[in-house]
């Protein structure tokens, strides 16, 4: 052999590298082997087998070939499998595109759809870019095409599909929320299916949303109609960690369970395999809070609350940990994979692999958990209520990770508890200025989710872009949920989740003509009303520099009193005027435009004016605005308490007058007015929004509350001028709630109100006035069987009480036996909701019904108002009015609109009763632009009984 191998390297090239040489067949002829080599091979061979067998023999020597190995444990492949799972880096997907063929959630049959001559805002250039003529094609779950006629021609060739034209409707992508709690906190709200929040203990990871989800929640179709496509359903608040969430699309599924309405599911069960649960490489998701929540439920205040934050991440690296040592060298380990059914998802977290969303509002609070992403590093995907972001938005850019957090917030609903108390609506202006990404959200059932874009458009109101408001509920939460990929943009290979909207989403009123999910058409027979053209049009946000310049100075506490006032004022291009007036309005006739002249508070002349000589005028252009009356609120307890959720800052509970007593309590009649607070936020924001009264009973939880009273929010304190209106308005009752049976509770107020109680109380002389119709009896009711129940009540009274139910979610039930009556309706909220049971059977409105509450029952003849249920809502008084005005335009005009917020409560709720108001005391206001839109803003108030003007 040597011979060979010395004549087989003599071929090679001297620079050959061996190890890679090719093998060289050779010729017999080239080497010729020797015979001999041969003559003893056999004798040789024979020995060398027996010393192998005598050793095997005598000495148990194992051959010394290499056998088999031997399969591994288990429990070692089973570690193996996780160890390649938790190598693999966090889910960042690339984006869809148009090579996609399927959706993986599309349901087989269903048929596709061409959107025709649509108005689109796609979502891409930072939200920029509109597409007019446009065609969407709709097939296999997804966005096929995007085009307008030749451009889909060719692609449409020889296919089955429905046509819609649009006519130049816009669309969108769907609306994504990113906090919600449907199907756990599900409507109607039962003992038996909530599940929002466990009251275990204050850090529990191991939770999952998934475990509680009803899919009976009514909330599902309601939350369609108002294009919700998809939604991150968290656990609550409770407690630090709540718990795991999920991503689910509201729609009907054919399995109709959790899991097949959930979206990229982290864990699936694995049918090929053993059916065990098998782990995706999608996102996961976990709710933490921080702030009075835990602090209220669980007695932890802040430090404790940071510590068992740290103290349960630092059980989640110690698993982290040891499944990394343990990885380090799989095959020779002797115990299993470690792991920890409670802290894994921690040990998750750290690892990047789950999107953290954290309900934090105050400024500690978020300093807090930034420090804490840091210290375990760990990226944070939101923060959320997140009141004060706006004054430290630089403290986000500061948390662990590349990417700052998103803000997940409200428009203006704030002041509700301590640590809201300094939020402001034009945070989102302010954050979104500073870089960061604005979400809004629903916290469904806290705002009606089907409401989400009503949210985007008041935040486009105090001065966000258009194109970040649409954003804000579209591409931005997309991205923060990690499904930017697929959803939050209209784009091709995108799932087909599509809204047509029958107006510029942002405008007032804006309703889904259609929701598509999946590209399956959710609104079987949408009723819609045709929007007029101005609707259609994309308006400039608002602009409040002076006021967000001062919101920043102080810090979240401005002072809201008026600033500056005139006696004389001079109105130019004026287009509306609603008061009743003894001037020729003829100027405003056809659209047409006119001044007005006030004169040391009274208006002096309307239509074509000229300024007095002599005196000095405050000139406002109101840009073609409108005068109007003051506008009233009722419904919440505004006026005897300043935060909802800190009671010493509250008039307090009244008493129960008809529960046993001593001498000096018995038939007690509690006047609210006694209990009167001024000068809070959430007044002095009503009026600067056009709120000149407003109504408060008293604080109760029993039958009778007591007398309500009347007051103007501008005034400083009660002694004021025209502070107190009217000190006893109406008689408050409530057969919502509290203890007792409503039979026990009619019974008792048929003897009262039959003079049966013979009693000489204040409780029993009120009722007496009431059934002599001396005083209005306004009782909060809402649901149809009890509300029959009073009517009855009342026939049998007789005489001529004068009755308001306040509520009154099923009263188009009985709407025909109510006009009969003479029972009028005060509608609370302005849209309904089934949150109890009771409440269960409302109209939804459009497009899910041709009429709204207030429209049916306006129709049937029942004298309608419009109320609120909290104090923060009363600011948005006129764009409830305004709202019903935009979709039901065949039974309100614009009059009669306003007065569903102002002549229509002064009656219902009897402030004129005792105290006919004259003409000059009236209030009224200024609006620069269109009331009944976005674009409309306050610029004067003439509040009750002033004779200045306060202008903002």
């Amino acid at each position: 052999m040597g011979i060979q191998a010395r004549n087989t390297a003599s071929r090679l090239p001297s620079n050959a590298d061996l190890e890679k040489a090719p093998f060289i067949e050779h010729d017999e002829d080239d080497v010729k082997p020797r015979r001999r080599s041969h003559v003893h091979a056999l004798p040789m061979m024979l020995a060398l087998f027996g010393v192998l067998y005598l050793l095997k023999t005598h000495y148990e020597t194992s051959f010394p070939f290499p056998s088999k190995p031997a399969p591994l444990p288990d429990f070692i492949r089973d570690g193996i499998e996780q160890c390649e799972i938790i190598s693999r880096p966090p889910p960042h997907h690339k984006p869809f595109t148009a090579s996609r063929e399927k959706n993986e959630r599309f349901v087989e049959g269903t048929k596709s759809v061409l959107l025709k001559n649509g108005t689109v805002w796609t979502g891409e250039d930072d939200g920029q870019e509109i597409l007019h003529g446009a065609d969407v094609f709709l097939e296999n779950g997804i966005v096929r095409k995007i085009g307008a006629g030749l451009d889909l021609a060719e692609h449409l060739k020889d296919k089955n599909y429905d046509q819609v034209e649009l006519d130049g409707a816009w669309v969108t992508p769907g609306i994504v929320d990113t906090h919600s709690h449907m199907g756990l906190d599900s409507a109607p709200g039962l003992r038996g299916s909530d599940d929002t929040n466990s009251r275990r203990g204050n850090t529990q990871p191991w939770l999952r949303s998934f475990d509680g989800f009803n899919t009976h929640d009514l909330a599902f179709n309601l939350s369609i109609s108002g294009g919700i496509t998809t939604m991150l359903v968290l656990p609550g608040s409770a407690g630090s960690i709540g718990g795991q969430a999920a991503v689910f699309k509201p729609r009907w599924t054919n399995e109709n369970t959790p899991q097949s309405m959930q979206l990229e599911p982290p864990f699936v069960i694995d049918t090929a395999g053993n059916g065990t649960l098998k782990r995706t490489k999608a996102w996961r998701h976990i709710k933490h809070a921080c702030g009075e929540n835990p602090a209220r439920v669980y007695g932890a205040n802040r430090m404790d609350a940071a510590y068992d934050f740290r103290k349960a991440y630092a059980e989640g690296k110690k698993i982290k940990d040891e499944q990394d040592k343990w990885c380090a060298d799989p095959k020779s380990q002797k115990e299993p994979y470690p792991t920890s059914l409670e802290w894994e998802a921690l040990a998750d977290v750290i690892r990047g692999n789950v999107k953290v969303n954290i309900h934090c509002y105050e400024t500690t609070d978020l300093n807090s958990l930034v420090r804490i992403s840091n210290e375990y590093q760990f990226p944070i995907a939101a923060f959320h209520h997140a009141h004060e972001v706006y004054l430290v938005t630089d403290l986000l850019k500061q948390a662990w990770g590349p990417v700052p957090p998103a803000v997940a917030i409200f428009s203006t609903n704030g002041r509700y508890k301590r640590e809201s108390y300094r939020g402001t609506e034009f945070a989102p202006k302010i954050i979104a200025d500073n870089g960061l990404d604005v979400i809004f959200k629903s916290d469904h059932p806290v705002l009606d989710s089907r409401y989400l874009v009503y949210e985007a458009s008041q935040g486009h109101h105090y001065g966000l872009n258009f194109s970040h408001a649409l954003g804000a509920v579209t591409t931005h939460p997309a991205k923060a949920m990690g499904l930017g990929h697929r959803i939050g943009h209209v784009r091709e290979g995108y799932d087909a989740d599509i809204v047509v909207w029958d107006s510029f989403p942002l405008s007032l009123g804006a309703t889904p003509k259609q929701t598509y999910i999946d590209g399956i058409p959710q609104i079987i027979k949408p009723h819609v009303a045709d929007k007029p053209a101005e609707a259609q049009q994309v308006f400039p946000e608002g602009k409040w520099d002076e006021e967000i310049a001062e919101v920043l100075q102080t810090r979240g506490d401005p002072d809201l009193r008026p600033k500056r006032s005139a006696n004389n004022v001079f109105f130019q291009d004026v287009s509306g005027f609603y008061l009743e007036s003894k001037h020729d309005l003829s100027a405003f006739d056809n659209g047409g435009k006119g001044d007005v002249v006030v004169k040391n508070g009274e208006i002096t002349c309307v239509g074509k004016c000229v300024a007095e000589k002599g005196l000095e005028f405050e000139i406002i252009d109101l840009k073609g605005g409108s005068i109007a009356p003051g506008l009233i609120s009722v419904g919440s307890y505004l006026g005897l308490m300043e935060i909802r959720g800190e009671k010493s800052t509250w008039d307090g509970v009244a008493y129960d007058s008809l529960k046993d007593a001593g001498e000096v309590t018995d038939g007690l009649l509690v006047h609210a007015v006694d209990g009167a607070k001024f000068g809070g936020k959430d007044e002095l924001t009503a009026y600067r929004s056009g709120i000149t009264t407003a109504v408060a009973p008293p604080i109760s939880n029993s039958l009778v509350a007591g007398l309500s009273f009347s007051f103007s929010p501008s005034a400083p304190h009660p002694l004021a001028r025209g502070a107190i209106q009217n000190p006893a308005a109406a008689l408050h009752i409530s057969l919502d709630g509290g203890s007792g049976s409503t039979s026990t509770k009619i019974a008792i107020l048929r003897r009262l109100l039959l003079g049966q109680v013979h009693e000489d109380t204040e409780v029993v002389k009120a009722f007496r006035k009431v059934a002599g119709g001396e005083l209005r009896l306004v009782v909060e009711v809402r649901q149809a069987d009890v509300m029959s129940a009073l009517v009855r009540l009342k026939k049998e009274v007789g005489g001529k009480g004068k009755w308001t139910f306040l509520g009154g979610h099923e009263t188009w039930l009985i709407a025909e036996e109510l006009a009969d009556a003479n029972i009028g309706v005060i509608v609370a909220p302005a849209r309904s909701y089934p949150e109890e049971w009771s409440e269960r059977r409302i109209i939804p409105g459009p497009p899910l019904s041709n009429h709204t509450l207030p429209s049916y029952l306006a129709s049937h003849g029942v004298t309608v108002g419009l109320g609120i249920v909290e104090e923060w809502q009363a600011r948005n008084t006129r764009y409830d009015a305004a709202w019903v005005y935009a979709n039901s335009p065949d039974i309100f005009s614009k009059s009669s609109a306003l007065a569903l917020v102002s002549d229509n409560l002064e009656e219902l709720l009897g402030l004129n009763d005792a105290y006919k108001a004259r003409e000059e005391e009236k209030a009224w206001v200024a609006y620069e632009g269109d009331m009944f839109g976005f674009e409309g803003r306050v610029r004067g108030v003439r509040g009750f009984g002033k004779e200045e003007i306060d202008l903002f």
